[in-house]
């Protein structure tokens, strides 16, 4: 049983994962509904991603499957949802390859020091890259009808798309920030690799 609630974590990160073609096939599902469902399926993949981690923690049940396949799972579901959205040209596709070329370059770099089995840690910077993307993701998603866009933006007093496109910069912004940091910060552990070997 011990053993089964420590694998919670692991279990969430896979449902995180499985739940990705389904948001996909929720972009084609035409009108409001459609717009409505695709947001919904977002936020609560994205709250998952707290969960896991929450839950990793607490349960102190960090694990090598959770470590590498949590950010994979992270990558995969912002990749697919920003390639649904360039393809619909809800922002400039210039912006989504910045964010995507970067995530690629972190998980390659990443990828090339574990065989090394040199561990870069998650930075803050980092964390709030991601937390900036996926709330303007969902400003995106609910900008994709019109009606839609109008509703939110009525109900919460701003207009959600300018609000969107404006927090994706700043995220692209981040993007290039980040992975800057996150390159010195291989570089150094590569250093100090190679000096102790």
């Amino acid at each position: 049983m011990h053993k089964i609630i420590k694998s919670i974590p692991n279990f969430i990160t896979l449902l995180r994962i499985l739940f990705i073609p389904v948001l996909v096939m929720s972009f084609y599902i035409p009108g409001t509904i459609g717009c409505y469902t695709a947001t919904a399926i977002f936020i609560f993949v994205s709250i998952t991603d707290l969960v896991d981690g929450y839950l990793a923690r607490t349960l102190k049940s960090q694990s090598n499957f959770g470590r590498v396949f949590d950010p994979v799972a992270d990558k995969m579901l912002i990749a697919a949802v920003l390639l649904m959205i360039a393809e619909q040209k809800i922002v400039p596709t210039p912006l989504i390859v910045i964010i995507l070329c970067r995530e690629m370059f972190v998980s390659g770099m990443r990828e090339y020091l574990a065989v090394m089995h040199v561990e870069i840690s998650v930075k803050l910077l980092g964390k709030v890259k991601t937390c900036v993307q996926m709330v303007a993701i969902t400003f995106l998603l609910l900008s994709r009808e019109h009606l839609v866009r109008e509703e939110v933006s009525i109900a919460i007093g701003f207009d959600v798309y300018f609000a969107g496109e404006y927090l994706m910069w700043s995220a692209a912004f981040l993007t290039l920030i980040s992975g800057l940091a996150y390159l010195m910060e291989g570089m150094k552990k590569l250093n100090e690799y190679n000096n102790i070997k």
